[in-house]
């Protein structure tokens, strides 16, 4: 049995809960410590969502142990870092994983557009209009 065969499906893990969202959309372009994460998730929603530290300290716990994050072993230059901080990265899993959760998601706002329940995308460049 090859290592595809035996990787878990993504789908078990479905649906995220959205700290865990969040984390996963903060890690999504690379390795980040604690407060590197706090800070872009409330730079990405313009401060619209906060993760409170216990709320993000307990979600990468439960995401180190389902496999969906692991902490770095490379570290920054410790004059340039604190050397308390933990760097947390995706693993391939939680790549895989946050895929599944958007595409679940996708499908969710197509269905919920087609019944009136969101609004239309607008082309890019069109007139917001008030």
């Amino acid at each position: 049995m090859d290592d595809e065969a035996r990787a878990p499906e993504p789908d078990g893990y479905l649906p995220l809960t959205p700290a865990v969202l969040d984390i996963v959309v903060a890690l999504g372009d690379g390795e980040l410590h604690g407060y590197g994460i706090m800070r872009e998730v409330r730079r990405r929603t313009d401060g619209g969502r906060r993760l409170a530290p216990g709320t993000l300290y307990r979600s990468l716990r439960q995401m180190q142990e389902k496999g969906l994050v692991e902490e770095s072993e490379e570290r920054p230059d410790p004059g340039l870092d604190d050397e308390r901080r933990r760097y947390y990265r995706l693993t391939d899993l939680g790549r895989r994983v946050a895929l599944a959760e958007v595409e679940r998601l996708e499908g969710m706002v197509r269905a919920a557009r087609s019944k009136g329940l969101a609004p239309r995308v607008r082309p890019s460049g069109a007139p917001g209009g008030a």
